[in-house]
């Protein structure tokens, strides 16, 4: 199936959630906050959100520093 990440199209295997498509990124579930389709995920909910054809997904990255 295919996402769109950040205004870029994806291809995902169906069935694919939030936590394995964060890891398919090389992501960190706990330095990332995700929306989906203009709705925010809830971090305890992205091994049980499981994404659909044509999602809308952004994905912003927290960044440390001084």
């Amino acid at each position: 199936m295919q996402l769109k990440i950040n205004g870029k199209t994806l291809e995902v295997k169906d069935g694919c959630n939030i936590e394995a498509l964060l890891q398919q990124l090389g992501l960190k579930a706990d330095r990332v906050a995700v929306e989906r389709n203009r709705n925010i995920v809830m971090r305890s909910d992205f091994d049980t959100t499981v994404l659909q054809n044509n999602d809308q997904i952004e994905i912003v990255n927290f960044v440390g520093g001084g």
